[in-house]
């Protein structure tokens, strides 16, 4: 199969699908998302929505993300006895930037990937905030 770049929604969601199936089956962060997670048809499609408007901002999109990821992984954390690591976040990117090598090539695709590590980077120092606050 050709590889291309990631430039539309379907693509996004196709990375995304396919991300997240093998999340899923990781034995350290499957037991984690598969906990938090009840409705995994309705995530997947606010992931989607969470990408495309990060990786297409300067585009006019149907769906707009509605959303606060830092509330939502501070408590993902709470409710794990604060034991996320940077393990997690490491394997999460892992699997990420493999799904985008596998899938696609281009300048969207690396884009992709550069926003997950600055993203997970941020998520990561922010928990640890958020966990200092918990115990004040």
């Amino acid at each position: 199969m050709e590889k291309k770049d990631i430039d539309s929604r379907k693509d996004v969601a196709f990375l995304v699908d396919s991300f997240y199936i093998k999340i899923r089956k990781d034995k350290t962060l499957g037991p984690i998302f598969n906990n938090a997670i009840k409705d995994w048809d309705k995530h997947l499609n606010h992931l989607t929505t969470f990408w495309e408007s990060s990786l297409f901002f300067s585009k006019k999109l149907e769906y707009k993300y509605i959303g606060n990821p830092l509330e939502v992984h501070a408590k993902v954390d709470k409710d794990n006895n604060y034991s996320i690591t940077e393990l997690h976040f490491g394997i999460w990117l892992n699997y990420w930037s493999q799904t985008i090598d596998e899938l696609f090539k281009g300048e969207v695709a690396e884009n992709a990937k550069r926003r997950a590590r600055k993203m997970g980077t941020f998520l990561y120092l922010k928990i640890f905030e958020a966990r200092q606050e918990d115990v004040n």
